[in-house]
């Protein structure tokens, strides 16, 4: 059954995030009247989203102007109360069926509207969480546009009973950056000697054993971890994606070279077995003509077009990272998350298209968030494995509960199990376990 909605006005921002919320989230098709006389002869299912509402036989939701605007400006955020949780734009009318404007609440955690605005950033140029209302809220861990988005459904039901609200289900998509394909192998000549040097000046005899066992094939490059990985995949049938950072040697980018001719066939060999992704460099940080470059050369390797991103490191400044990916094809990106902070970045535990508020329009680029990553527990929560893995659980029950999709970021050095990540390997593998054997 369709939905008749009235506002006084239509605009790409109410659309965008109807759209996100009607059709995507609930399954529930609508059209838009700004005629009052219209909706008010209209007999079946309506909704009204306005400052007042027109008619008293419909549902009706009132509205701050956050929607009805083009421009981008510093909001007063409100913080209230709703239920046993928090949400902004509060609102005072009986009428309404939420204490604050769900649809304007919603659309600026999603667009990142927070991010526009003057911030300060970190170290690498990023948005820091504890800037966020989802982080002074508290709910940066719960993906609570989900979860009102449920609540929205269960009162239009509730009102509307031949409405039905489509069935989610639980998905999971596990990812891995390749930041660095090997500890010791492939770096060349001159890394590879100033690594040696290195090891003698320190006294580190081991590392030096190490690195030289390796080099002469006595042992696997701890970072090597691309078989078991492939024995993951084919035992639980995992659909894994791969991020390369295949940009130009640097402070921040130390990968192996892109002509390196066995880092290649690693390439091709994941391209096998999985989709694989870009991972622009650190170097590349709007730099739309060395992201252009980078994809080329991974293109090149891979005998195919790339139309999937992260960002190394996570950089991403709102609107330009996104404006580049569109210009240069990227259909899917992953890089939806903080580096020093699990959860939920836009609120959201799902798919959804970014929404350019500056040319003020839904685009193409896919935007797939994440939840977590493992050096988010290890570098910055200092969580120990234990510790993770409830983190981990906590995060992954929030997902289960809106029937969302969980988006894990590992690297291919975590499951090395060995120095500054052992026991990690193990804790992979529960994380594993609960996702795809937990139901409760």
């Amino acid at each position: 059954m369709e939905l008749l909605i009235y506002v006084p006005k239509i605009t790409n921002r109410i659309y965008y995030i109807f759209e996100l919320l009607f059709k995507n989230e609930l399954g529930i098709d609508f059209k838009f009247t700004t005629d009052k006389v219209q909706f008010s002869l209209y007999e079946g299912n309506k909704f009204q989203y306005a400052e007042y509402p027109i008619v008293d036989n419909a549902l009706f939701q009132k509205s701050v102007d956050l929607l009805f605007k083009r421009d981008i400006s510093n909001q007063e955020i409100k913080i209230c109360n709703h239920l046993d949780s928090k949400a902004i734009f509060p609102i005072f009318n009986e009428k309404s069926i939420f204490s604050f404007d769900i649809f304007a609440a919603s659309f600026y955690i999603i667009s990142r509207y927070e991010e526009y605005l003057p911030h300060v950033s970190d170290n690498y140029n990023r948005f820091q969480p504890q800037d966020s209302i989802l982080y002074q809220m508290g709910l940066i861990e719960k993906p609570i546009i989900n979860i009102w988005a449920r609540e929205l459904g269960m009162i239009i039901t509730s009102h509307y009973p031949d409405i039905q609200i489509k069935k989610k289900t639980f998905k999971f998509v596990p990812t891995y950056d390749i930041d660095a394909a090997w500890a010791y192998k492939n770096k060349g000549l001159f890394r590879t000697s100033l690594a040696f040097m290195r090891d003698i000046i320190r006294f580190d005899k081991k590392e030096f054993k190490e690195r030289w066992e390796t080099l002469r094939n006595k042992r696997i490059d701890p970072f090597d971890t691309f078989d078991y990985q492939i024995e993951l995949q084919k035992e639980l049938k995992l659909n894994p994606l791969y991020f390369i950072l295949i940009g130009d040697y640097n402070t921040n980018d130390k990968n192996i070279s892109y002509k390196n001719k066995e880092f290649q066939q690693l390439i091709k060999r994941l391209g096998d077995y999985a989709l694989v992704g870009i991972h622009p460099s650190f170097s590349s940080y709007l730099q739309k003509e060395t992201i252009k470059e980078e994809i080329h050369r991974l293109s090149d390797i891979l005998k195919r077009e790339v139309t999937m991103s992260r960002q190394h490191f996570l950089r991403l400044s709102l609107p330009t990272s996104y404006q580049i990916l569109i210009d240069l094809d990227i259909k899917d990106d992953y890089t939806m998350g903080y580096a020093s902070q699990a959860g939920f970045r836009a609120g959201y535990a799902d798919t959804f298209n970014f929404f350019d508020l500056e040319n003020d329009r839904k685009t193409k680029l896919n935007i797939h968030p994440f939840a977590l990553m493992d050096g988010t527990m290890r570098d910055y929560l200092d969580l120990n494995v234990k510790e993770s893995f409830e983190k981990a659980k906590q995060l992954i029950d929030e997902v289960k509960n809106v029937n969302g999709t969980f988006i894990l970021l590992w690297h291919n050095e975590t499951l090395s199990g060995e120095k500054r990540w052992e026991g990690w390997i193990t804790l992979y593998r529960k994380i594993l376990d609960y996702i795809l054997n937990h139901n409760d």
